[in-house]
């Protein structure tokens, strides 16, 4: 009977400290190190004003319909672009709900921008990505939506091209995928020509 004491003593001794290191200490210490060394990305990489007002996050996409800021790819995210319902369409190539909705998505790029019927339209501007929620949109979209943008706030289309170079992102560890724009930083900085 004391070795069955003994081995349920050292059983509970056991979850005691496994729960205090497991649901304490580890989750503390990479709390703290992730607050010392990735304070920004940590909290959400947020996006705000200099007295606090937040704007959103440069991780997530927002959706902008007016002629006078860039648009981002479409969302199949709940009823676009809400985090709560991340996640694709899961419509394959073969779907005809997806041609059509491509087909629609592609004649209404053509008409907002003042393209031709037979001018290309790049894929990220019709597709909508995994999540939902992707914050950029390539550097070829940005381009096409600049003289609709540059028209709607009487700018330059040379000065929207700077803010557009002002807010690429470049590739991942400076050489996987393609550069892309940020389309809620760049919307900001619109705003900020006033």
């Amino acid at each position: 009977m004391k070795e069955f004491s003994s081995h349920i003593r050292s059983a509970i001794m056991a979850t005691v400290v496994l729960a205090v290191v497991c649901s304490g200490l580890y989750p503390l210490l990479i709390f703290g190190i992730s607050q010392a060394l990735f304070r920004d990305k940590a909290n959400g990489s947020l996006i705000a004003d200099p007295d606090g007002t937040v704007h959103g996050s440069k991780l997530l996409a927002q959706g902008f319909t007016a002629d006078k800021y860039f648009h981002p790819r479409p969302s199949a995210a709940g009823n676009g672009y809400d985090a709560a319902n991340s996640g694709g369409s899961n419509l394959g190539p073969t779907s005809q709900k997806l041609n059509d909705a491509i087909k629609d998505r592609v004649d209404s790029y053509r008409k907002e921008n003042g393209l031709k019927e037979t001018d290309p339209v790049p894929a990220d501007a019709v597709t909508t990505s995994g999540s939902g929620l992707d914050p950029h949109i390539s550097l070829h979209n940005a381009e096409l939506q600049t003289p609709r943008v540059a028209k709607a706030r009487a700018v330059s289309e040379e000065k929207l091209r700077e803010l557009i170079q002002q807010n690429t992102d470049g590739p991942d560890l400076g050489i996987l995928g393609d550069p892309g724009v940020n389309v809620l930083r760049l919307n900001l900085a619109l705003d900020q020509l006033r």
